[in-house]
């Protein structure tokens, strides 16, 4: 039986993966549920099962492309490939069957590429149908009905939800691109290069509007040349990752007003109860007690009391988010993934110990699913790990707000007893930097939210 593989939806707001790489040959056999290839997205790296036993018959998209998601990518036929292609291709060939009415075969094989060549002559003769195009859904106009596009017509309307949104928000009018994608379609990295080459018009449209100062403007934020390698330089090609992590970075900070707040908590009475039940909470869950989940959950704590942190921004819409589904940053050899904790605030101590530690692991083996690094609502970053003081994270689209932890280390500290006096003590501290949307979030906000979170550290009154 003849079966087509398509690019899954890796995510509910994944619109396209990169095949990195083909895990079986064409005319090899492949088992249902063994591994066919390997995609990329902005969200996950994964090995894609195949859906059907079979011989791989036909591969549409070579490795590094770029593909939609829903796409037929490859074929699989089974052990009566031949006697089930005879349907597939029955549709066809009943239509063509009266010789004045070819244009009905390009409609019903318009899939295959040699077929679309001779209809478009025909068409224009029978009817005025070119002009029918527009009606149809902007994905995949050449394949819902019988017309064929023009390239203009495809840069305009053939374009992923994603890249649309994107040049909407920056005001770009996307069939004045050339795509570099399927039949000139603009990809989302040709709308995030138009835009970072400073030629795109500003957000605010009413500047773009100006005739007189729009123009040396778009001059002087023009990109630079790119760099040329010199005699001895090493040059390596970006993975996939690597350029997702770059384009959602420098999407961000376009997106959000990032403002940080730093602050700085004595983390003794944490570590205290954390030493105390180490060896009883491993014997007992089978996991490490770190001081990541007493964090956890003081954050879940300020999120529950302090609720635009765990929201997001919609046009001039605020979508306060009901469940608490917190991202832990997870660093790879190869780039860095967010793993989200799911309904976070449901979970104890060792609850988000276990989560958190089984997240970690399949991160760093390439585990985890799909659905495990999506919905996250608030993020939080650990570069302390790596003896890091503070840093200023950059949010996680589209979150509000990150959380990132410093080295919790012993440090000299002025305290004050009870009667006035002072005195050094040595006391494990740690800065806690907190980046926030300041579209919506006001600096006092923060120092509240962050005041919260402090007080719950230090105040130590967990159940372990």
């Amino acid at each position: 039986m003849s079966t087509e593989v398509v690019m899954p939806q890796m995510g509910e707001s994944i619109a396209e993966g990169t095949i990195t790489k083909w895990l079986k040959k064409v005319g090899e056999r492949v088992e249902r549920d063994e591994p066919l290839f390997e995609i990329s997205t902005d969200k996950v790296d994964a090995e894609i099962p195949s859906p059907a036993a079979g011989t791989l018959t036909e591969v549409r998209f070579k490795e590094g492309d770029t593909v939609e998601v829903n796409t037929v990518v490859a074929v699989l036929d089974g052990d009566q490939s031949s006697a089930v292609a005879a349907p597939a291709a029955k549709p066809v060939e009943e239509k063509p069957a009266p010789p004045p009415t070819p244009p009905q075969p390009a409609a019903a094989s318009a899939p295959p590429a040699p077929t679309p060549a001779p209809p478009p002559p025909v068409e224009a003769k029978q009817a005025p149908t070119p002009a029918a195009p527009p009606a149809p859904p902007a994905e995949i106009p050449s394949r819902t009905d019988g017309s064929i596009p023009s390239a203009e017509e495809l840069r305009r309307t053939k374009s992923s939800p994603l890249v649309r949104k994107i040049a909407q928000e920056h005001g770009v009018d996307i069939s004045k691109l050339e795509g570099t994608g399927l039949s000139g379609r603009v990809t989302k990295n040709d709308i995030l290069s138009f835009i970072e080459s400073g030629t795109a018009p500003a957000p605010p449209q009413p500047r773009v509007e100006a005739a007189a100062p729009a123009a040396p403007r778009v001059q002087e934020v023009a990109a630079p040349p790119p760099p040329k390698p010199q005699a001895g330089d090493r040059v390596e090609q970006m993975s996939v990752m690597r350029k997702k992590i770059a384009e959602h970075m420098v999407l961000s900070r376009r997106t959000s007003a990032h403002v940080t707040t730093v602050y700085e908590i004595d983390m003794t009475r944490i570590a205290r109860l954390r030493d105390q039940h180490r060896d009883a909470f491993y014997e007992r869950t089978g996991t490490k007690l770190t001081f990541m989940p007493f964090i956890f959950e003081a954050v879940n704590k300020g999120l529950r009391k302090f609720p635009i942190f765990n929201a997001q921004v919609n046009g001039d819409q605020i979508i306060y988010k009901q469940d608490i589904n917190l991202g832990m940053a997870v660093a790879l050899d190869w780039g860095l993934i967010v793993p989200v904790i799911k309904r976070a605030d449901d979970l104890s101590i060792s609850g988000l110990a276990r989560a958190a530690n089984d997240l970690a692991d399949r991160a760093r083996t390439k585990q985890l699913k799909p659905d495990e690094v999506t919905g996250g609502t608030f993020t939080i970053t650990n570069p302390g790990v790596f003896g890091g003081l503070f840093g200023t994270p950059i949010i996680n689209q589209p979150q509000l707000a990150i959380l990132g932890v410093g080295k919790i280390e012993k440090r000299a500290k002025v305290m004050t007893t009870e009667d006035g006096d002072d005195f050094i003590g040595i006391r494990w501290m740690a800065y806690f930097a907190l980046s926030f949307d300041h579209r919506v979030i006001d600096g006092a906000d923060a120092e509240r939210f962050l005041a919260f979170i402090k007080e719950e550290l230090e105040a130590g009154d967990f159940s372990v």
